[in-house]
């Protein structure tokens, strides 16, 4: 459980706000415990009944009508189809990638040393949903060109169920595009050929070209200027399947699910190795993928785990920017399957940027979090000691998540990580009751109210829980609450419900009172 007296702020990105602190104690969880549901309840209704004379909209009436998201309806086994965008650097990939999105999320120059931390995005077309795979961006070498930005597209090409070549119509077929046809043939994705930077008709010719390629026909865009764009996407559409059928599994009666992530060499395949031994129950083969098998069912604790993208792919990945674009993107994916993540940290080493890194991408995702940490039984009493005190202060964002030290390379304490995955998911699936909940935040407010703000102090008027996996709370009040006040009611709502392993989110939604008819 996170200490209610730390200052550090919980991850929703407004580092450098001042914190609330509290001035002196309270007794807020014993004059909780003293209050009877029947009453909690009976104050939360009254509260809602004032709510009435708010402006409140359709979504508001909804939530607060007791419409709840218990995470059930979400089925990692179902996900939405996948299209990787791939080409030779400077085509227009991540300008095309802009263009789908509707904003500008990828990084349009293509600079040595830029470094993405995110690879994959959400896009929509017509009412269709559909995962959007980026490889742009990458480190220009003459020296094996060919074969690197062929590497590249291989490791998006293998999760995707079709893809996007974009080829520069205006410069026509290069070598380096050649080398990415050879791939995609062997392949066997289904691949949409798109001739870039065809602005207007009198280019039209430049992109007839393509059909060199061997492809079939190249559809002609401009994606500075949109144009053709949604004749694209139509195409696409057409081409994805309703789901993908690289992600997609076959569910097999509800084992928990598993992503065990970190760096490379930290050590996640010498654990799961441990922890398989000769326990392993059966490894399920992904319908698309053509290489290792990424799903493996474990027995852990007496029950089975399924351990989502472990194996991955067992390739060597030459280039150090392509092995950093693999292993986000695995993680990214690997995180969409999983219900719980098991963060591998090696205590030997210095927390690197990396590790910062998928932390926050495990943080981001909203699922349940533990950390555990690889070598510990290497450590001497006396390191150990400045080592806690190192993670304390390092880790202070996650000090919620549970924490497991192990040794990946002989097992010791592995017998940890089955409660503190089980206590994880507990708390990612826990639902607080509406009367509860609202007693405390009476409680809290009674106790510690917000600060006043330009003369004027903005109230809690009601709060519910909108979600589950991960917990998800709204708060109707009169006004905005500052981000440490946020961070302070946060930090309660752990000490108070626990909520030990998972991320929590504290919205508001501020309203004003309804004008009176004259």
């Amino acid at each position: 459980m996170s200490d209610p007296k730390s200052s550090a702020p919980y991850g929703d990105g407004e580092f450098g706000h001042p914190e609330f602190v509290p001035t002196g104690t309270d007794q807020i969880a014993e004059k909780l415990a003293a209050i009877s549901d029947e009453d909690a309840d009976a104050r939360a209704a009254g509260l809602l009944a004032g709510l009435a004379s708010y402006e409140l909209d359709d979504a508001d009436a909804a939530l607060l009508s007791g419409e709840f998201d218990d995470g059930e309806s979400y089925d990692p086994y179902r996900q939405n189809p996948v299209l990787a965008i791939v080409g030779r650097p400077n085509v227009g990939k991540s300008t095309l990638v802009n263009r789908i999105l509707g904003r500008r999320e990828a990084v349009v120059e293509d600079t040595p040393g830029v470094t993405r931390d995110r690879v994959q995005y959400d896009a929509t077309w017509n009412g269709r949903n559909f995962t959007l795979v980026d490889t742009g961006g990458w480190e220009r070498d003459a020296r094996g060109l060919d074969l690197r930005v062929a590497e590249q597209a291989e490791i998006a090409v293998e999760m995707a169920d079709a893809v996007l070549l974009v080829v520069d119509a205006i410069v026509g077929i290069t070598a380096s595009d050649e080398a990415i046809v050879r791939m995609l043939r062997k392949s066997k994705k289904p691949v949409i050929l798109v001739g870039n930077k065809i602005d207007d008709l009198v280019q039209e010719a430049d992109n007839a070209m393509l059909w060199g390629l061997g492809l079939g026909e190249p559809l002609p865009v401009s994606a500075v200027h949109g144009r053709g764009v949604a004749d694209m996407l139509d195409h696409v559409m057409d081409t994805l399947p309703e789901f993908s059928a690289v992600s997609g599994l076959e569910r097999s009666g509800g084992p928990r699910r598993v992503a065990m992530i970190g760096r490379p060499n930290v050590g996640k395949s010498s654990l799961l190795n441990k922890l398989a031994g000769s326990e392993r129950v059966v490894v399920d083969n992904v319908a698309g993928t053509t290489r290792d098998p990424v799903d493996e069912m474990i027995e852990l604790g007496g029950r089975t785990w399924r351990f989502v993208d472990t194996a991955g792919i067992r390739r060597r990945v030459h280039m150090q920017q392509g092995a950093d674009f693999y292993a986000s993107l695995r993680t990214q994916t690997a995180l969409e399957k999983a219900e719980v993540a098991v963060v591998l940290l090696a205590v030997d080493e210095i927390l690197s940027e990396q590790d910062v890194r998928i932390l926050q991408l495990a943080i981001e995702s909203g699922r349940a979090l533990v950390l555990a940490f690889n070598k510990w039984d290497l450590m001497d009493d006396e390191r150990r000691k400045y080592l806690e005190r190192e993670i304390d202060q390092d880790l202070a964002h996650v000090s919620w998540a549970p924490r497991v030290n192990i040794s990946a390379k002989t097992g010791w304490h592995k017998d940890k990580l089955v409660p503190a995955l089980d206590l994880a998911l507990e708390n990612w699936d826990r639902r607080i009751p509406t009367g509860r909940l609202n007693a405390f935040l009476g409680e809290l407010v009674a106790e510690h109210p917000h600060p006043v703000r330009g003369g004027k102090q903005p109230r809690i008027l009601f709060g519910t829980q909108a979600s589950s996996r991960p917990p998800k709370f709204v708060l109707f009040t009169t006004g905005f609450l500052d981000a440490g006040y946020r961070r302070f009611i946060t930090r309660r709502l752990r000490e108070t419900f626990g909520f030990e392993g998972t991320p929590i989110e504290v919205s508001m939604r501020v309203r004003e009172k309804r004008s009176k008819k004259k």
